[in-house]
Protein backbone atom coordinates (compact mmCIF):
# COMPACT_ATOMS: atom_id res chain seq x y z
CA UNK A 1 0.00 0.00 0.00
CA UNK A 2 1.08 3.40 -0.85
CA UNK A 3 0.06 6.82 0.33
CA UNK A 4 -1.53 9.19 -2.64
CA UNK A 5 -2.77 12.84 -1.57
CA UNK A 6 -3.52 11.61 1.68
CA UNK A 7 -5.30 8.41 0.68
CA UNK A 8 -3.59 4.86 1.53
CA UNK A 9 -4.61 2.65 -2.10
CA UNK A 10 -3.25 -0.05 -3.18
CA UNK A 11 0.58 -0.60 -4.32
CA UNK A 12 0.74 -0.72 -8.11
CA UNK A 13 2.41 -3.25 -10.87
CA UNK A 14 5.71 -2.57 -11.97
CA UNK A 15 4.92 -1.98 -15.27
CA UNK A 16 1.96 0.77 -14.23
CA UNK A 17 4.29 2.48 -11.20
CA UNK A 18 7.00 3.10 -14.24
CA UNK A 19 4.10 4.52 -16.58
CA UNK A 20 3.01 6.38 -13.65
CA UNK A 21 6.00 7.91 -13.01
CA UNK A 22 6.46 8.51 -16.62
CA UNK A 23 3.90 11.13 -15.99
CA UNK A 24 1.95 10.42 -19.25
CA UNK A 25 -0.57 14.06 -18.89
CA UNK A 26 3.10 15.50 -19.41
CA UNK A 27 4.04 14.37 -22.37
CA UNK A 28 2.25 16.64 -25.03
CA UNK A 29 4.11 19.02 -23.01
CA UNK A 30 6.77 17.69 -25.11
CA UNK A 31 5.16 16.52 -28.81
CA UNK A 32 3.41 19.42 -29.56
CA UNK A 33 6.48 21.60 -29.98
CA UNK A 34 7.95 19.46 -32.35
CA UNK A 35 4.79 19.34 -34.37
CA UNK A 36 4.52 22.91 -34.55
CA UNK A 37 7.97 23.05 -35.40
CA UNK A 38 7.91 20.77 -38.09
CA UNK A 39 4.98 22.78 -39.67
CA UNK A 40 6.49 25.60 -39.69
CA UNK A 41 9.46 24.16 -41.42
CA UNK A 42 7.46 22.33 -44.09
CA UNK A 43 5.99 26.02 -44.71
CA UNK A 44 9.13 27.06 -46.21
CA UNK A 45 10.87 23.32 -47.13
CA UNK A 46 9.21 19.57 -47.97
CA UNK A 47 8.33 17.28 -45.44
CA UNK A 48 11.29 14.71 -43.98
CA UNK A 49 9.80 11.94 -42.35
CA UNK A 50 12.77 10.30 -40.42
CA UNK A 51 14.08 13.81 -39.04
CA UNK A 52 10.53 14.32 -37.47
CA UNK A 53 9.81 11.15 -36.02
CA UNK A 54 13.52 11.49 -34.69
CA UNK A 55 12.90 14.77 -32.73
CA UNK A 56 9.76 13.24 -31.57
CA UNK A 57 10.73 10.30 -29.96
CA UNK A 58 13.56 11.80 -28.58
CA UNK A 59 11.12 14.97 -26.95
CA UNK A 60 9.47 11.95 -25.50
CA UNK A 61 12.49 10.65 -23.88
CA UNK A 62 13.87 13.60 -22.86
CA UNK A 63 10.80 14.75 -20.98
CA UNK A 64 10.27 10.93 -19.56
CA UNK A 65 13.86 11.26 -18.39
CA UNK A 66 13.65 14.56 -17.20
CA UNK A 67 10.10 13.64 -15.46
CA UNK A 68 12.57 10.22 -13.42
CA UNK A 69 15.36 12.43 -12.33
CA UNK A 70 12.50 15.23 -11.04
CA UNK A 71 10.90 12.44 -9.19
CA UNK A 72 14.46 11.62 -7.63
CA UNK A 73 15.76 14.91 -6.89
CA UNK A 74 12.69 15.77 -4.69
CA UNK A 75 12.89 12.54 -3.07
CA UNK A 76 16.34 13.40 -1.95
CA UNK A 77 15.45 17.50 -1.39
CA UNK A 78 12.29 16.05 0.80
CA UNK A 79 9.55 18.02 -1.88
CA UNK A 80 7.56 14.83 -1.81
CA UNK A 81 5.85 14.13 1.82
CA UNK A 82 2.77 13.01 2.56
CA UNK A 83 0.85 16.64 2.26
CA UNK A 84 1.52 16.82 -1.52
CA UNK A 85 -1.66 17.52 -3.15
CA UNK A 86 -0.33 16.31 -6.63
CA UNK A 87 0.18 12.11 -7.60
CA UNK A 88 2.38 10.33 -5.81
CA UNK A 89 5.92 9.92 -6.56
CA UNK A 90 7.50 6.80 -6.90
CA UNK A 91 10.57 7.08 -5.08
CA UNK A 92 9.18 9.16 -2.41
CA UNK A 93 6.14 6.28 -1.81
CA UNK A 94 8.93 3.98 -1.46
CA UNK A 95 7.82 2.07 -4.99
CA UNK A 96 10.76 1.88 -6.58
CA UNK A 97 14.60 2.63 -5.01
CA UNK A 98 16.60 5.81 -5.58
CA UNK A 99 18.80 3.65 -7.65
CA UNK A 100 16.43 2.50 -10.05
CA UNK A 101 14.46 5.44 -10.49
CA UNK A 102 18.69 7.02 -11.19
CA UNK A 103 19.07 3.59 -13.51
CA UNK A 104 15.92 4.24 -15.45
CA UNK A 105 16.62 8.28 -15.52
CA UNK A 106 20.37 7.14 -17.26
CA UNK A 107 18.79 4.84 -19.88
CA UNK A 108 15.70 6.61 -20.84
CA UNK A 109 18.72 9.94 -21.33
CA UNK A 110 21.01 7.23 -23.25
CA UNK A 111 18.22 6.63 -25.21
CA UNK A 112 17.45 9.88 -26.56
CA UNK A 113 20.80 11.02 -27.17
CA UNK A 114 21.55 7.53 -29.43
CA UNK A 115 18.51 8.76 -31.53
CA UNK A 116 20.09 12.37 -31.40
CA UNK A 117 22.94 11.10 -33.21
CA UNK A 118 20.97 10.57 -35.70
CA UNK A 119 19.55 14.38 -35.74
CA UNK A 120 22.79 15.43 -35.10
CA UNK A 121 23.92 14.01 -38.55
CA UNK A 122 20.77 15.59 -39.77
CA UNK A 123 21.17 18.92 -38.51
CA UNK A 124 24.76 19.70 -37.55
CA UNK A 125 26.36 20.95 -34.39
CA UNK A 126 23.38 23.66 -33.67
CA UNK A 127 21.20 20.23 -33.06
CA UNK A 128 24.00 18.37 -30.56
CA UNK A 129 23.76 22.12 -28.81
CA UNK A 130 19.75 21.75 -28.38
CA UNK A 131 20.26 18.25 -27.33
CA UNK A 132 22.53 18.35 -24.75
CA UNK A 133 21.32 21.89 -23.28
CA UNK A 134 17.89 19.96 -22.81
CA UNK A 135 19.02 17.07 -21.41
CA UNK A 136 21.45 19.06 -19.17
CA UNK A 137 18.53 21.68 -17.94
CA UNK A 138 16.30 18.83 -17.37
CA UNK A 139 18.82 17.07 -14.59
CA UNK A 140 19.66 20.90 -13.64
CA UNK A 141 15.50 21.51 -13.37
CA UNK A 142 15.39 19.67 -9.95
CA UNK A 143 18.70 18.42 -9.00
CA UNK A 144 22.13 19.50 -9.32
CA UNK A 145 24.36 22.01 -6.47
CA UNK A 146 21.93 25.02 -7.89
CA UNK A 147 18.14 23.51 -9.28
CA UNK A 148 16.39 25.88 -11.18
CA UNK A 149 13.13 24.89 -9.84
CA UNK A 150 13.90 25.61 -6.85
CA UNK A 151 15.11 29.00 -7.52
CA UNK A 152 12.23 31.01 -9.51
CA UNK A 153 13.71 29.90 -13.14
CA UNK A 154 11.43 27.04 -13.74
CA UNK A 155 8.64 28.85 -15.71
CA UNK A 156 11.85 30.38 -18.08
CA UNK A 157 13.37 27.07 -18.20
CA UNK A 158 10.00 26.01 -19.70
CA UNK A 159 9.49 28.29 -22.27
CA UNK A 160 12.43 28.63 -23.57
CA UNK A 161 13.07 24.36 -23.74
CA UNK A 162 9.57 23.70 -24.54
CA UNK A 163 8.75 26.38 -26.76
CA UNK A 164 11.66 28.23 -28.24
CA UNK A 165 14.33 25.99 -28.70
CA UNK A 166 12.17 22.91 -29.53
CA UNK A 167 9.54 24.49 -32.10
CA UNK A 168 12.60 26.34 -33.36
CA UNK A 169 14.41 23.24 -33.69
CA UNK A 170 12.40 20.81 -35.05
CA UNK A 171 11.69 23.32 -38.01
CA UNK A 172 15.46 23.43 -38.44
CA UNK A 173 15.40 19.82 -38.83
CA UNK A 174 13.33 20.44 -41.80
CA UNK A 175 14.70 23.43 -43.26
CA UNK A 176 18.14 23.57 -42.05
CA UNK A 177 17.48 27.48 -41.37
CA UNK A 178 16.10 29.57 -38.78
CA UNK A 179 13.06 31.33 -39.52
CA UNK A 180 11.05 34.24 -38.30
CA UNK A 181 7.81 31.98 -38.70
CA UNK A 182 9.56 29.09 -36.15
CA UNK A 183 10.67 31.65 -34.00
CA UNK A 184 7.25 33.08 -33.42
CA UNK A 185 5.23 30.08 -33.40
CA UNK A 186 7.08 28.71 -30.44
CA UNK A 187 5.77 31.99 -28.47
CA UNK A 188 2.29 30.60 -27.66
CA UNK A 189 3.49 27.44 -27.44
CA UNK A 190 5.71 28.14 -24.84
CA UNK A 191 3.35 30.03 -23.02
CA UNK A 192 0.63 27.64 -23.26
CA UNK A 193 3.39 24.84 -21.57
CA UNK A 194 4.54 27.16 -18.74
CA UNK A 195 0.81 27.42 -18.01
CA UNK A 196 0.90 24.14 -16.71
CA UNK A 197 3.59 24.54 -14.40
CA UNK A 198 2.27 27.50 -13.55
CA UNK A 199 -0.64 25.57 -12.27
CA UNK A 200 1.15 22.95 -10.62
CA UNK A 201 3.44 25.42 -8.69
CA UNK A 202 0.07 27.43 -7.63
CA UNK A 203 -1.56 23.94 -6.56
CA UNK A 204 1.46 22.99 -4.66
CA UNK A 205 2.49 26.46 -3.33
CA UNK A 206 2.47 25.93 0.40
CA UNK A 207 4.42 22.56 0.12
CA UNK A 208 7.01 24.06 -2.10
CA UNK A 209 7.35 26.77 0.60
CA UNK A 210 7.42 24.61 3.47
CA UNK A 211 10.03 22.59 1.89
CA UNK A 212 12.05 25.53 0.67
CA UNK A 213 11.31 25.09 -2.83
CA UNK A 214 10.95 28.69 -4.04
CA UNK A 215 8.91 28.44 -7.61
CA UNK A 216 8.24 31.28 -9.04
CA UNK A 217 4.79 31.05 -7.76
CA UNK A 218 5.88 31.17 -4.27
CA UNK A 219 8.09 34.00 -4.77
CA UNK A 220 5.32 36.18 -6.61
CA UNK A 221 2.69 34.66 -4.23
CA UNK A 222 -0.85 33.30 -5.11
CA UNK A 223 -2.62 35.98 -7.02
CA UNK A 224 -0.24 37.06 -8.92
CA UNK A 225 0.47 33.88 -10.37
CA UNK A 226 -3.16 33.63 -11.30
CA UNK A 227 -2.67 36.95 -13.13
CA UNK A 228 0.41 34.89 -14.46
CA UNK A 229 -1.55 32.21 -16.47
CA UNK A 230 -4.23 34.99 -17.81
CA UNK A 231 -1.76 37.36 -19.22
CA UNK A 232 0.24 33.66 -20.95
CA UNK A 233 -3.04 32.59 -22.32
CA UNK A 234 -4.35 35.85 -23.58
CA UNK A 235 -1.15 36.98 -25.64
CA UNK A 236 -0.72 32.74 -26.71
CA UNK A 237 -3.93 33.64 -28.31
CA UNK A 238 -2.81 36.92 -29.79
CA UNK A 239 0.16 35.62 -31.71
CA UNK A 240 -1.37 33.53 -34.26
CA UNK A 241 -3.26 36.94 -35.36
CA UNK A 242 -0.25 38.88 -35.62
CA UNK A 243 1.38 36.34 -37.88
CA UNK A 244 -1.42 36.65 -40.05
CA UNK A 245 -1.15 40.43 -40.28
CA UNK A 246 2.74 39.97 -41.07
CA UNK A 247 2.01 37.92 -43.56
CA UNK A 248 3.81 34.47 -42.15
CA UNK A 249 1.20 32.43 -42.13
CA UNK A 250 -2.22 31.87 -43.94
CA UNK A 251 -5.72 32.88 -41.99
CA UNK A 252 -6.13 29.11 -41.07
CA UNK A 253 -3.68 29.58 -38.32
CA UNK A 254 -6.44 31.33 -36.70
CA UNK A 255 -8.12 27.45 -35.65
CA UNK A 256 -6.78 27.68 -32.56
CA UNK A 257 -9.19 30.15 -31.40
CA UNK A 258 -11.20 27.12 -31.67
CA UNK A 259 -10.33 26.06 -28.33
CA UNK A 260 -11.00 29.64 -26.55
CA UNK A 261 -14.02 28.69 -24.75
CA UNK A 262 -11.94 26.22 -22.54
CA UNK A 263 -9.39 28.86 -22.40
CA UNK A 264 -11.50 31.68 -21.48
CA UNK A 265 -13.00 28.73 -18.88
CA UNK A 266 -10.11 27.76 -17.35
CA UNK A 267 -8.79 31.30 -16.62
CA UNK A 268 -11.95 32.64 -15.41
CA UNK A 269 -11.76 28.96 -12.73
CA UNK A 270 -8.01 30.34 -11.80
CA UNK A 271 -8.96 33.77 -11.05
CA UNK A 272 -11.42 33.19 -8.88
CA UNK A 273 -9.11 31.69 -6.29
CA UNK A 274 -9.45 27.93 -6.49
CA UNK A 275 -6.54 26.27 -4.77
CA UNK A 276 -4.60 23.17 -3.64
CA UNK A 277 -5.97 19.63 -4.82
CA UNK A 278 -9.09 21.76 -6.40
CA UNK A 279 -6.83 22.41 -9.08
CA UNK A 280 -5.69 18.89 -10.00
CA UNK A 281 -8.84 19.28 -12.99
CA UNK A 282 -7.53 22.94 -13.96
CA UNK A 283 -3.77 21.13 -14.36
CA UNK A 284 -5.17 18.17 -16.43
CA UNK A 285 -7.40 20.34 -18.73
CA UNK A 286 -4.50 23.38 -19.08
CA UNK A 287 -2.54 20.11 -20.15
CA UNK A 288 -5.19 19.51 -22.97
CA UNK A 289 -5.79 23.02 -23.67
CA UNK A 290 -2.34 22.87 -24.63
CA UNK A 291 -2.08 19.85 -26.60
CA UNK A 292 -5.28 21.19 -28.84
CA UNK A 293 -3.93 24.64 -29.45
CA UNK A 294 -1.08 22.84 -30.77
CA UNK A 295 -2.62 20.50 -32.82
CA UNK A 296 -4.43 22.95 -34.44
CA UNK A 297 -1.83 25.50 -35.03
CA UNK A 298 0.18 22.87 -36.40
CA UNK A 299 -2.84 22.16 -39.13
CA UNK A 300 -3.29 25.82 -39.78
CA UNK A 301 0.22 25.97 -40.56
CA UNK A 302 0.18 23.67 -43.18
CA UNK A 303 -3.05 24.27 -44.83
Amino acid sequence: MVMEQGVTVPRPSAWRAWVHAARPPTLPAAVVPVLVGTAAGVRDASFHLLPFLGAFIAALLIQIGTNFANDLSDFHKGADTESRVGPARITASGIATPSQVRKATIVTFGLALLIGLYLVAVGGWPILVIGLASILAGLAYTGGPWPLGYHGLGDIFVFVFFGVIAVAGSAYLQTGDLSTLALAASIPVGLLVTNILVINNLRDLATDRAAGKNTLAVRLGPNPTRVQYALFSVVAYVVPALLIVAHLAPLWALLPWLTLPLAARLTSTVLGGMTGRSLNRVLQLTGQLHLLFGILFALGLLL
